[in-house]
């Protein structure tokens, strides 16, 4: 199946900002994500598409090699895709780099470690107020034992004899010359004759390493924290990659996440809706009084100002929306039954029920007129 373009699917413009990228990823998160949508593979399917769309998007070598090639510009070219932190200039450079280099590189390639991304999964609550954390991660880092050679103590690597090591050769096609990688070598520049024990001549072993993250006030699902260095150890001498933590928030019991609002519903009893009264409603800075006007219907929002997220960025704190829901009374005994009968008998005379009578005029109207 082919591929949907990235633009059209988060809905944006091809001149669309960073920022409008990451609210139109932050909006499809909320709407297709799994643990709102459990068994439903077409939402985890949109939620993956979206997923994708936003990793390319925001990152401003991948959307370079979008705009200008297509999907085909991020899966093609070397038999694969781009590695995690590939740049498109190192894979344009070993292809074609001697065409315009005029054949002057007289050393081997050096290559940036890739980027790492990892998820964290926070509270609400920690997402409001920030917190400090820490995080295991698997990676790639420089052998310890060769110190990045990959030969084995005593020995160092030698000049590869095919490219000299420059870690290039040239081929001819045609009327060009084009210069890749050396085969014999693998871009190195030379031959490791006695590997290393502990990372078998690769210069990078595998390990997982604990890392502290600092978590800002305000973050939200989408939001990305970088840590400088702290990706894949890079190759021939090459700096370490960057490691960027996404954060996803868990759902809460109470409140839901909009931008910088929260809303949440408060139940009240029909005495109170009827009445008037007050209600103590929560917030994730404690609790407030919620004044409730007589004839109060279910349903009806009211604002809290300044209760909800301060943004990461800055601004003004978001409001807390309580929407009111009229409880209704269970487990009643017969008494109670009896008394609520004589209530609604009651309420027969005079205009008690406004919008019950508005509906059932509306229902007479429209029987009435399709007879007509």
């Amino acid at each position: 199946m082919a591929k949907q373009d990235y633009y059209k699917l988060l809905d944006l413009p091809r001149s669309a900002t960073e920022a409008d990228i990451k609210k139109a990823y932050r909006r499809l998160a909320m709407k297709y994500h799994p643990d709102r949508n459990p068994d439903d593979p077409e939402s985890e399917h949109k939620f993956k598409e979206a997923k994708e769309a936003y990793e390319v998007l925001c990152d401003a070598q991948k959307r370079a090699v979008y705009d200008q090639f297509g999907h085909a510009g991020l899966e093609g070219g070397r038999g694969g895709g781009f590695s995690a932190g590939e740049a498109f200039g190192d894979i344009f450079g070993e292809m074609f780099g001697d065409i315009f280099s005029g054949g002057q590189r007289g050393r081997s390639q050096v290559f940036r470690g890739a980027d790492l991304r990892y998820e964290l999964e926070l509270d609400l609550e920690q997402a409001v107020f920030g917190t400090e954390t820490k995080i295991q991660i698997p990676s790639l880092a420089e052998c310890t034992t060769c110190k990045g050679s990959g030969a084995a103590k005593g020995s160092s690597p030698k000049t590869c004899d095919t490219c000299h090591g420059q870690g290039q050769v040239r081929v001819q096609q045609s009327i060009f010359t084009i210069q890749q990688p050396c085969p014999r070598c693998k871009g190195r520049g030379k031959i490791i004759s006695n590997p290393c024990d502990t990372c078998f001549g690769q210069g990078r072993v595998r390990q997982e390493k604990t890392l502290p993250v600092t978590v800002p006030a305000g973050v939200d699902t989408g939001d990305r924290i970088r840590l400088n260095g702290e990706g894949e150890a890079g190759r021939n001498g090459g700096p370490a990659g960057d490691l960027y933590v996404e954060v996803r928030v868990r759902e809460h019991a109470i409140f839901e996440r909009e931008g910088s609002h929260l809303s949440c519903e408060v139940p009240i009893s029909f005495t109170t809706a009827a009445l008037g009264g007050s209600v103590e409603v929560p917030t994730l800075n404690g609790e407030v009084i919620l004044k409730i006007p007589t004839e109060t219907q279910s349903g009806r929002v009211f604002r809290v100002r300044e209760k909800g997220v301060r943004p990461v960025r800055g601004g003004a704190a978001g409001d807390l929306f309580c929407r009111v829901v009229i409880e209704t009374p269970v487990s009643l005994d017969a008494e109670q039954k009896e008394l609520l009968r004589q209530f609604e008998a009651s309420l027969q005379q005079g205009s008690h029920k406004p919008r019950e009578q508005t509906f059932f005029d509306g229902v007479k109207k429209f029987f009435t007129g399709a007879i007509d």
